[in-house]
């Protein structure tokens, strides 16, 4: 039986395992795919199709961090060309952005009275993409806070004393980018996302290809929605994880079986 997560996350961005660890781990679950969507940067996939070796297989992925109104609308795009020179020119303009925001985050942080080390988050994202994930755990590790979700709610999130906004693109920049790459372009857990209806039905004329279906934070509305929607519009309806840390519930949250053959024949190659 076929059986894909097709949202994964390693430490190339916020993920803590590396990309074979990854694959150990998808291959306990028995996984015959998976997707590396690591956040705005391709740098793990070819480390974790090395270390498969075709068991699982490794969809080339990424999460792009596209923003609707201060409001979070990531994309996933699948099959995308790593080796596209645009593509990766684009990739790196945000990952430096990310460092400017991590940055800025820090000195925040500071004036607050709850320093951290810039070098430790570095150390943290382990050569990886930065994110506020990394700011977080340095937190957790200085005392200030007991965990990563306490460092969201009181420091990080959007508007919080803490937070740094970036300059970012918008869902239809992303479909759009992700398409010149050679991708398919599908939006990522809607549940998250306060308005998803009416953004779906603008991305919709824009090329959006599918909706990530199976996810941990899409609740039964939300996906009766969006399976209305998919086949009132032909969309693919995808699922996963977004596998970050070794107690997330990696496998317990699939794509249709019917999924990966669709996405396939989306590509733009």
């Amino acid at each position: 039986m076929l059986r894909a997560d097709l949202h994964l996350h390693t430490t190339a961005s916020d993920g803590q395992l590396r990309p074979e660890e990854l694959i150990e781990l998808a291959r306990k679950h028995h996984l015959n795919t998976i997707a590396i969507t690591d956040h705005d940067t391709t740098d793990g996939l070819f480390e974790a199709q090395q270390s498969a070796k075709g068991s699982p297989v490794v969809v080339t992925g990424i999460e792009l961090s596209a923003e609707e109104n201060e409001v979070d609308v990531h994309m996933l795009g699948y099959y995308v060309q790593p080796d596209d020179k645009d593509f990766q020119a684009a990739l790196i303009r945000f990952r430096n952005d990310r460092l400017s925001r991590g940055q800025g985050m820090v000195e925040k942080l500071a004036a607050l009275g709850k320093p951290i080390r810039w070098e430790r988050v570095l150390e943290l994202a382990d050569g990886g993409s930065v994110g506020r994930p990394h700011v977080a755990r340095a937190l957790v590790e200085a005392g200030h806070v007991e965990s990563v979700n306490a460092a969201f709610d009181l420091y990080l999130h959007h508007g919080g004393p803490a937070y740094v906004s970036r300059k970012r693109m918008s869902p239809e920049e992303a479909v759009a980018l992700i398409h010149a790459a050679g991708g398919v372009a599908v939006m990522a857990h809607p549940g998250l996302v306060p308005d998803y209806l009416a953004i779906l039905e603008r991305l919709i004329p824009a090329g959006l290809d599918g909706i990530e279906y199976n996810h941990p934070r899409n609740p039964a509305t939300v996906k009766e929605n969006v399976r209305g929607l998919a086949i009132k519009h032909g969309l693919i309806l995808t699922g996963g994880s977004d596998f970050h840390r070794p107690n997330d519930p990696i496998g317990a949250y699939t794509a249709p079986v019917e999924a990966l053959a669709a996405l396939r024949e989306r590509r733009r190659i």
